[in-house]
C-alpha cells in the first residue's frame, strides 16, 4: 500500500513544486515506484516532471478526467520506469463546479477514490497542491497518508502555520482519519539573512517534535533545476543536497520499506 504524501500549506511560494517534484524523482531513483499527481491548475509540478512547458499536450487527460472518471489508470503517464505522473492543466481550476454540481458522493474524498485502484502499485504518491485552501487542497488531504508542511522562513510563512494545521486536524476528523503530519520542512532558507535565521529558530521552538532536522537552502543551482531538468544535468547532485538528506528523514517518518 502506498504512502501518499501531500507537501502543502496555504500560502504560495514556499517550494511546494519544487520540494515535491524533487522529492518524487530521487525517490524513484531509488527504485520506489512513484506517482506524482499534480493538484494545483498552473501545471507547475507536470511541467517540472515532464519536462513539457506546454500543458496541451495533456488536455483531457488529466488529474480532473480521473477524478470525474473515478479511475486514475486510464490518465497516468509514465515519465520513466518507476515514476509516473497524473498530470493537471488550466481546466484543473473547474473542479469545485464539477464536485458541487455533478459529483455523485463526497466530494471531500473524490481525488482518493480515484486513486483507490492503484494504491498498491506504488510505493509513494506524492501529491502537490495549490498555494491557498481549495478543494484541491481539501481532496489532496483526503487521500493522503501523511502531510508535509512547507515552511519557507518568512513570518508570514509563520503565521500560515496553525492555519493550515487546523485545516489537517479538521480533515482528519471529518473525512480521514488515517492522516497523519509528516513533519514541517523548512525551506528557501537564507544563511545571510538574520530575519531567515530567527524564523528557523522560531518554528523549532514553536513545534519541536514536528520539525525535519533537515534545513533545505536557496542554491541557485536548484533554483535551475526546471531551465536545465532533472535529467542529465551536470548541477543535478549538488542541487539535490539538501532534499537528498530530507528524504531520509520522510522515509522515517512515514514508515517506508527500505528498499536494497
Amino acid at each position: 500500500m502506498a504512502k501518499v504524501v501531500t507537501f502543502g500549506i496555504q500560502k504560495g511560494g514556499v517550494g511546494k513544486t519544487m520540494t515535491s517534484g524533487i522529492t518524487a524523482f530521487l525517490l524513484a531513483r531509488e527504485n520506489y515506484k512513484v506517482l506524482g499527481v499534480d493538484m494545483d491548475s498552473q501545471g507547475n509540478f507536470t511541467q517540472f516532471l515532464s519536462g513539457y512547458d506546454d500543458l496541451a499536450v495533456f488536455e483531457n487527460e488529466t488529474v480532473l478526467e480521473a477524478i470525474k472518471d473515478g479511475d486514475a489508470r486510464p490518465y497516468i503517464k509514465v515519465v520513466d520506469e518507476n515514476l509516473h505522473l497524473l498530470p493537471a492543466d488550466d481546466y484543473l481550476a473547474t473542479i469545485a463546479q464539477f464536485l458541487f454540481r455533478e459529483y455523485n458522493g463526497n466530494p471531500s474524498l473524490a481525488l482518493r477514490k480515484a486513486l483507490d485502484p492503484i494504491r498498491d502499485f506504488y510505493d509513494f504518491i506524492i501529491i502537490d497542491t495549490p498555494p491557498a485552501l481549495s478543494e484541491q487542497t481539501i481532496n489532496a488531504l483526503g487521500a493522503s497518508t501523511h502531510v508535509v508542511i512547507l515552511f519557507e522562513t518568512s513570518k508570514f510563512c509563520y503565521s500560515a502555520v496553525p492555519r493550515f494545521w487546523d485545516t489537517i486536524a479538521a480533515a482528519k476528523e471529518n473525512i480521514n482519519s488515517e492522516l497523519e503530519i509528516a513533519g514541517i520542512l523548512r525551506t528557501l532558507a537564507d544563511a545571510k539573512r538574520s530575519d531567515s535565521k530567527a524564523m528557523i529558530e522560531l518554528i523549532g521552538d514553536s513545534y519541536p517534535d514536528h520539525v525535519f532536522k533537515t534545513i533545505i537552502h536557496r542554491r541557485a543551482k536548484t533554483g535551475r533545476l526546471p531551465i536545465y531538468g532533472l535529467w542529465n544535468n551536470p548541477e543535478a547532485k549538488s542541487a539535490f543536497k539538501y532534499h537528498s538528506s530530507f528524504i531520509k528523514e520522510l522515509k522515517e517518518n512515514v514508515g517506508a520499506k527500505t528498499n536494497v
